[in-house]
This record gives structure tokens, sequence and C-alpha cells, in this order.
């Protein structure tokens, strides 16, 4: 089904800078807006529920899966994390350009339920780089900083399934970058047949 707003699926190894670039790019561009996860893992720093993610419990994660409530969930680094389909579609169907943080696994599942959503992923210019920014984060023990780095080698090799691929070395550069896909899709025919619906009558064009 097409919906008048477009559906960005963004993905990156921990660290890459997927959620920095995510929230500049929605700081500048108000059409823009995040879908909110639920997930099984406690808060982080300042992370607000409602806000950042929604916060639940492992009991009621199951609920949700068990009532087909997710449009895509996956295990990642020990917890759940799952996108309300619900929420996503409606959202789409008012207008609104979303965007999901995800990871691959999930990002996978939604492009087979949504084949119309456009997969981004962010790579790190470097493993010297990108240990460099988790470490700089000082947010993991070191043992957690080397499950992270493992599990981004897998994470990246599945990059090749993805739409768009950006090298996040220079941040500016990176966010030109995920600007460019954006304003971009909102120029497809499907898209722009729809947003300018008035136009495309008034040309005659169908």
């Amino acid at each position: 089904m097409q919906y008048p707003g477009n559906l960005f699926v963004v993905a990156a190894p921990s660290g890459a800078g997927k959620s920095s670039l995510v929230k500049a790019l929605m700081e500048l561009d108000q059409r823009v807006s995040p879908s909110i996860s639920h997930t099984t893992r406690a808060p982080r720093g300042q992370e607000v529920h409602g806000r950042e993610y929604y916060f639940v419990s492992h009991e009621t994660f199951d609920q949700m899966v068990a009532q087909d409530a997710f449009l895509e969930w996956a295990h990642v680094h020990g917890n759940r994390y799952g996108t309300s389909k619900h929420a996503i579609e409606q959202r789409m169907a008012q207008g609104a350009d979303v965007v999901l943080e995800i990871d691959f696994q999930g990002a996978i599942q939604v492009k087979r339920i949504f084949p119309n959503a456009v997969l981004v992923f962010i790579l790190p210019p470097s493993w010297e780089e990108l240990r460099s920014r988790l470490e700089r984060r000082a947010e993991d023990s070191a043992d957690v900083i080397e499950v992270r780095l493992k599990n981004a080698a897998h994470e990246m090799a599945h990059a090749k399934e993805f739409d768009f691929v950006i090298i996040n070395e220079l941040f500016e550069r990176a966010l030109f970058d995920l600007k460019a896909i954006v304003h971009a899709q909102r120029l497809r025919f499907t898209a722009q047949r729809i947003a300018r619906s008035d136009t495309f009558q008034a040309l005659n064009i169908s």
C-alpha cells in the first residue's frame, strides 16, 4: 500500500554514529519524526520512557509478541526491541516521514512488510575509529566493548542488503548524505503523485 509519508530505516553497529545522525536530521527537517520502539532493557543516562523508548518488562513484551503487535522485534545485546506496526502505519498515512533506528535484523524484517521502506546502513571509517568512539562514549566496560566490536563484524556483513550506505567519517558530510537520501525519496514519482495530487491532476498526469 502507498502512503503519503515515507519510511526510512537506519541501522549501524554500535558506535557508528547512527543516533547522532538521526537526531541531527530531525532537528533540521521537521517533516521527519522518530518511531519510538519498545525495549526490555533499562534506561541509560537521561533517557525517558516514551521519548527515546518505551521501557517495558519481559512479560509485557511477551504479550505484545503474542498479539502480533510488532512490525519487527529482535534480540540485541541480550535485550529485546520491537516496533509497533500500527503506530508506523498511522503516522505514514498522516503524511509523516518516519525514521526507524533499529538493528539489521529488524531492518530486513521491515523491508519484507513494507517493500517501499528505504534502508540506510551507517558504517564507521575504520575499526580503529569505531573502537575509539565506543571508548569515548564511556558507557560500557572493556569486556562489553569487545562484545560490541565482535557483533559489529557480523552486523556490517549485512550492509549489502541495504539500499544506501553512508560512511560516517566526517559527521557533517554523513549528515548531508542522509538528508540527500530523504529528499530524493520525496521526489520519486509515486511520492510526488500523492504529495502534489492537485498539480498532477491539473497536468492530466496519472
